[in-house]
């Protein structure tokens, strides 16, 4: 879940259409007070052209290059 706290952003999807296999580029602007929640497997990427604060809830278990592992994955995350 992505909650904008100060600022906006968009949120672009890659998705793939189950009756046509084909992918689709979707995207929605976020503007501070309203969230997004992506489901789990959905392709995404949060782009800020100016400043925006974000508050990211996600469970512990989520790496931060999604299902990539390669040299920018950090496999043990520090609590807050």
């Amino acid at each position: 879940m992505f909650l904008v706290v100060k600022g906006r952003f968009r949120m672009e999807f890659l998705e793939t259409n189950d009756a046509s296999g084909q992918e689709e580029h979707r995207e929605i602007w976020l503007e501070e007070g309203e969230f997004c929640i992506v489901p789990r497997g959905v392709e995404h990427r949060p782009v800020a052209d100016q400043e925006a604060h974000v508050l990211l809830f996600e469970p512990a278990t989520t790496l931060n290059t999604g299902n990539i592992d390669n040299e920018l994955t950090r496999q043990k995350l520090g609590w807050l």
